[in-house]
């Protein structure tokens, strides 16, 4: 692009820093400049009136008339070329007839992908079922969606796209997807989730490919019972509610952390027994069949012999783990109770 520009290019940098800088959200209509390789101009630009009917428009760019001047900027009724883009140059774009706005267009300047772009994102499966969860992790792009399959992928115009669910406590956008995968036979093909993100009105885009069992994570798994089975306690782990059933298919292996009670030493069973002599232990599971991820510890539960269980319920029956308080116990039952507690006979 040539240094001398028209007054026109610097009235438009004026508006470029006048106006809002970031998007709260994708505009219904944009087109994305693509720079040359190893330039700092994008190719040519055409924008097109969509109203319908004939006749001359008037081009506008942050609601101020376009003028004819620029050699750059041909204005062919209702076609507008530019036949380079920077960055003053970006921003709404719209063409009127009369005191009317026929149609808008924002022009986004595509920019290359960030190395940490793919750390950006981060997906994960609670179990096998139809959906997935991912979050945005960058406070630093105003604007992001997802989507999912070639169509989004390939940018179709027949893509889905998914708008942020949600804010986690990290401050990060929060996604729910749905797939059509059967759980119940391999996966042949992997998924594909496109990101779009914009920051300063550059737009990046970045297709993640995996299979779902790659990202599946259960949630946390619940202690149930502890029973003492000759010189060990046996402990029976339920699946978190959210993994997929039937569990006799679906199963999950379990690890168990535990610290003994005489020396404070902490040690792991990939069994479901561990010694009794043990002061407190949690649990952790995950899908035997592909390397999947560990669910988070449950909280540590406090272990203790029933005997000793001021608040042990009246009503026979299996001793649970972690029980709640019977309705009538007292303070000090409730007290007691503040930390998780597995009772064993």
């Amino acid at each position: 692009m040539t240094e001398k520009r028209t007054p026109w290019i610097f009235r438009l940098l004026l508006i470029s820093f006048a106006g809002a800088r970031g998007l709260s959200d994708f505009p219904e209509n944009f087109v994305i400049a693509r720079r040359n390789d190893g330039e700092s101009y994008s190719n040519p630009v055409t924008l097109t009136c969509g109203g319908r009917g004939d006749g001359a428009v008037t081009w506008k760019f942050g609601g101020e008339v376009m003028e004819d001047s620029d050699p750059f900027i041909q204005q062919q009724n209702q076609t507008l070329v530019l036949d380079e883009v920077d960055t003053p140059m970006l921003g709404e774009y719209s063409c009127w007839r009369g005191n009317q706005m026929v149609s808008s267009t924002y022009i986004l300047l595509q920019e290359k992908e960030e190395e940490e772009f793919d750390s950006l994102l981060k997906c994960r499966a609670r179990s096998y079922d139809c959906e997935f969860n991912c979050s945005w992790t960058s406070s630093e792009y105003t604007a992001v969606r997802l989507g999912l399959g070639p169509d989004c992928s390939e940018g179709g115009e027949s893509c889905h796209w998914i708008r942020k669910s949600g804010v986690d406590p990290d401050g990060g956008l929060q996604f729910v997807l749905s797939h059509s995968l059967t759980p119940y036979s391999e996966e042949s093909s992997k998924l594909e989730v496109t990101a779009e993100a914009i920051k300063d009105l550059s737009i990046v885009r970045k297709t993640r490919r995996f299979y779902l069992r790659d990202i599946v994570q259960p949630d946390s798994s619940h202690i149930v019972r502890c029973k003492e089975v000759g010189e060990n306690l046996n402990v029976t782990v339920a699946p978190p509610p959210s993994w997929s059933i039937p569990h006799s298919f679906f199963s999950l292996e379990h690890e168990i952390q535990y610290v003994l009670r005489d020396d404070g030493r902490t040690e792991c069973s990939s069994t479901s027994l561990v010694p009794k002599g043990i002061s407190r232990l949690r649990v952790r599971s995950r899908d035997p069949l592909v390397p999947s991820a560990w669910s988070l510890w449950t909280p540590w539960t406090n272990v203790t012999k029933s005997k000793k269980n001021p608040c042990k319920p009246k009503k026979r029956g299996p001793k649970k783990c972690c029980q709640q308080s019977p309705p009538g116990s007292s303070d000090h039952c409730k007290k007691r109770r503040k930390n998780e507690q597995c009772w064993w006979e």
